[in-house]
């Protein structure tokens, strides 16, 4: 089948969400099907346009499964909301234009968000092509920017939130990574008053891990002795360093185990929120900061670490599954995770047996975990063993392209019916 994708990144872009999009669309190219994906020109790194992708608008790379279509994101500052909102409306604007101008009939759309707008986008070119539209959740929206603060104005709330609902109401399945996600979005679509939709519509597909790729390797290998972390047992975060990340309690840990030689902390990843958080850690030896490595080094970083650590914000753990907790599972290392306790990430945790969850925004809880798991060399192993084991049969490549596979299949001939 020919399918039209709108995504906000895609390789080599290396934000979280495009490494997601580019699995996906890979793998559904490996089964057969041509894709038109339509995306932002790469910026995510350093948030403006790349060298070699600047001078442009729009681009186009034609390929023998099909085209990609990059279009300028306006990249800003991520600390200034109106700035970045605005970005975010122009971006959407340019790639819905070029979705809905498409020269070839899809046989169905593939919307991703965050950004919301692209369910917009999608609905459109869904609308005018006449065919079904698929809405991919990784980011509950507002939901997360309001738990961490970045909207406060209860005006840009209920217009984010009406556009949200409208947004599942007009695609005919919306795909989550969770339960918890898939009953935060039926809620909604439930109405309590005006249009009802039907929960039947969402749909759980979690994000998949290329566990050949990323595969449990050596722990001193290049990027150690890169940063001289060699000998050393390195707590790793490796990611995003944004609002949404608790990275206060690493800091909290670090400076608990100040004394301890052995012991480095290493935040491995840019954001809005690092350099605040290096001025904290300034006093802080055993706190390394790395800046984020290329797409090619992903097992070897998350090989680097002896235990990895997940902090989500409260409240956060309940609209966002990080794509970080299945690359962890996938290297085969334990990890503390400070989250909603009875969420998707504590449930994955416990149930590969692959480190330990503890409430969010808790320093003693979380400082207790690592220290509990730094002290024993065996139980780290066992951890690590198990995650591998878990990972390999719940998340495969293969097992959710099939699934939305499947789903394009039967919402087309729903549409045919």
């Amino acid at each position: 089948m020919d399918l039209l994708v709108l995504c906000p990144h895609y390789a080599p872009d290396v934000a979280p969400t495009g490494e997601v999009m580019t699995q996906i669309a890979e793998q559904l190219v490996a089964r057969g099907h041509r894709l038109h994906i339509v995306t932002s020109l790469p910026w995510y790194r350093d948030h403006r346009i790349e060298a070699g992708w600047t001078g442009k608008l729009v681009r186009h790379e034609d390929h023998p499964w099909g085209r990609i279509t990059r279009v300028h994101p306006f990249p800003t500052d991520k600390t200034n909301i109106p700035a970045r909102a605005l970005a975010f409306v122009g971006f959407s604007g340019l790639a819905t234009l070029r979705a809905v101008l498409a020269d070839s009939r899809p046989d169905a759309v593939l919307a991703m968000s965050p950004p919301l707008f692209l369910g917009a986008g999608g609905w459109l070119a869904a609308k005018r092509h006449r065919v079904p539209l698929v809405f991919n959740i990784q980011d509950v929206f507002p939901d997360a920017a309001v738990e961490v603060g970045a909207i406060t104005n209860p005006t840009v709330i209920a217009a984010a939130s009406w556009l949200e609902r409208e947004s599942y109401l007009h695609a005919d399945a919306v795909t989550v990574l969770s339960e918890d996600l898939r009953d935060n979005v039926t809620a909604k679509i439930r109405g309590r008053r005006g249009r009802a939709g039907d929960p039947a519509k969402v749909r759980v597909i979690p994000n998949f891990i290329d566990t050949d790729r990323i595969r449990p390797g050596p722990h001193e290998n290049a990027y150690r002795r890169e940063h001289d972390l060699v000998g050393r047992t390195v707590v790793m975060y490796a990611g995003n360093v944004g609002f949404s990340q608790s990275l206060d309690l690493v800091l909290a840990a670090a400076a608990h185990l100040a004394d301890d030689p052995d012991v480095v902390f290493v935040i491995n990843g840019g954001g809005s929120a690092r350099a605040d958080l290096e001025r904290q850690a300034a006093g802080l030896p055993n706190v390394r900061f790395v800046d984020m490595q290329p797409k090619a080094r992903l097992a070897e970083v998350a090989a680097a670490g002896d235990v990895h650590v997940v902090p989500l914000r409260r409240g956060l753990a309940r609209s966002s599954v990080p794509s970080k907790l299945y690359t962890i599972l996938a290297a085969g290392r334990p990890v503390v995770a400070s989250v909603d306790p009875g969420t998707e990430v504590a449930r994955t945790v416990e149930a590969a047996g692959a480190g330990i969850a503890v409430p969010p925004e808790d320093p003693e809880a979380f400082t207790k975990a690592l220290v509990t798991l730094l002290a024993d060399r065996d139980e780290r192993r066992r951890m690590g063993e198990s995650a591998r084991r878990f990972v390999e049969g719940w998340a495969s490549p293969a097992a959710v392209a099939e699934s939305y596979e499947h789903l394009f299949a039967e919402l087309i001939a729903a549409r045919r019916r």
